[in-house]
């Protein structure tokens, strides 16, 4: 699958801490060394093209769960 170098350091900092949670803030800092702003959805859109070309169900996604109000979680069994 075709991975910009951003979408594949975001879902390789996701891989490597799988099953656990990373907030968008733990994301932005180890990816991007900034500080998150509260506003910033680069993480949320990055999240979305990469669920796209694996053929996550944005709907009900099942390998980059979104856990509301605290980040995002990596599933390996999914795959």
């Amino acid at each position: 699958v075709p991975l910009t170098p951003s979408e594949f350091s975001l879902l390789w900092q996701l891989a490597q801490h799988a099953e656990q949670v990373l907030s968008r803030e733990e994301l932005l800092k180890s990816l991007r060394s900034v500080e998150y702003d509260g506003l910033d959805r680069s993480i949320d859109n990055k999240i979305a093209k990469i669920r796209k070309k694996l053929k996550d169900d944005a709907n009900r996604p099942q390998g980059l769960i979104t856990v509301r109000g605290k980040g995002y979680m990596f599933v390996p069994d999914f795959w």
